[in-house]
């Protein structure tokens, strides 16, 4: 994690512990980093109205899908629900230190069963793509419009350095190193992680057209290509960015094995467990509302059909287990259900 705002929170822990205890202070950036997705689930739980049915978008939304579409959307579905299936067999498992080694695969299987899911939704509103940067713009675009519930509607837009958090009020508050135990420390965690990532989106792009001859943008006086942006420059870049959501958030995990950033979270001492747990229970959330939404598209009749002809390690799992505790009481309302958490 190389960015200013979380480089200032590892610099400010780590002079405090400097002379106390040199280990933590290598495990500093990853526990901002568990830090940060246990304050988005401790921010999903602990906020009142978090289903679909108040929300008006999917009272009004009823797409017509054709059977090429089903299709997609089922196989997609089928992808999601096998990346999840292993992200839980680790947890099955149980034992901290395979947990800790596990990261190197964990954390590309939470977004990539997330990421399977958002392409399913999008496929019955008639977005077919698998680039990561238009999906997660699309994404975005759907959290602003809410289409998503209020604990996960949160973004941030703006220009580079001048960014504003949407739909966070306590989000401008410093955050600390401490796990969250409050709303006003998760937000405040929340925060600073769009800020961040935002920023990283934006030098991303930049890299990206100031790399192209064709895209660059020149000096006005020279016509060579800039080297250093100033605030006009980085706001002719800023539509590239889209809106930066939860999804651009999870699309963090996406730490290639080699990279050493990772063997830093492993040999991290930190709470592995519960950082796992955090990352399940986010999956399990936003795979339920994508669900919700593919079997609403597809008629709940459809839907239930599909997932009694699962694989047989997904017969009787987590996907039964939304089904019936969280799609059934939306699509089907005046019948009666025992409800629960998802699986």
């Amino acid at each position: 994690m190389k960015e200013k705002e979380e480089e200032n929170v590892v610099a400010l822990y780590a002079g405090e512990q400097q002379q106390e205890d040199k280990e933590w202070q290598k495990s500093i950036p990853a526990q901002v980093f568990l830090n940060y997705f246990f304050a988005i689930n401790y921010h999903i739980k602990n906020t009142t109205g978090n289903g679909l049915e108040q929300l008006a978008f999917f009272r009004e939304a009823k797409p017509e899908l054709t059977e090429k579409d089903i299709e997609a959307v089922k196989r997609l579905l089928l992808n999601s629900w096998s990346t999840e299936y292993a992200l839980r067999a680790t947890a099955e498992l149980g034992d901290e230190a395979y947990m800790r080694n596990a990261l190197h695969w964990t954390f590309p299987q939470a977004y990539y069963t997330v990421f399977a899911g958002l392409q399913a939704f999008l496929r019955t509103r008639g977005v077919n793509s698998s680039n990561d940067a238009l999906v997660l713009r699309e994404a975005g675009r759907l959290v602003v419009k809410n289409a998503y519930p209020h604990a996960i509607s949160f973004y941030a837009s703006g220009h580079y350095d001048d960014f504003n958090i949407h739909r966070l009020p306590l989000a401008h508050y410093k955050p600390g190193l401490q796990i969250a135990g409050k709303e006003l420390e998760a937000q405040a965690q929340i925060g600073q992680f769009l800020r961040t990532t935002r920023r990283m989106k934006a030098k991303a792009i930049r890299q990206n057209v100031q790399g192209n001859p064709t895209t660059a943008i020149r000096s006005s006086k020279t016509g060579e290509v800039l080297q250093k942006f100033g605030p006009q420059h980085w706001q002719q870049l800023t539509w590239r960015i889209g809106y930066t959501s939860l999804f651009d958030l999870m699309a963090r995990l996406r730490i290639s094995s080699s990279h050493r950033e990772i063997e830093r979270f492993v040999q991290a001492e930190i709470d592995f467990k519960l950082f796992h747990e955090s990352l399940l229970e986010i999956v399990s959330y936003l795979n339920g509302i994508h669900e919700a939404y593919v079997a609403q598209a597809m008629s709940i009749e459809q839907y239930e059909a599909f997932v009694k002809e699962l694989p047989k390690h997904l017969q009787n799992s987590f996907v039964a287990a939304r089904l019936q505790e969280t799609i059934k009481p939306l699509l089907r309302p005046d019948e009666d259900y025992q409800l629960g958490a998802a699986a």
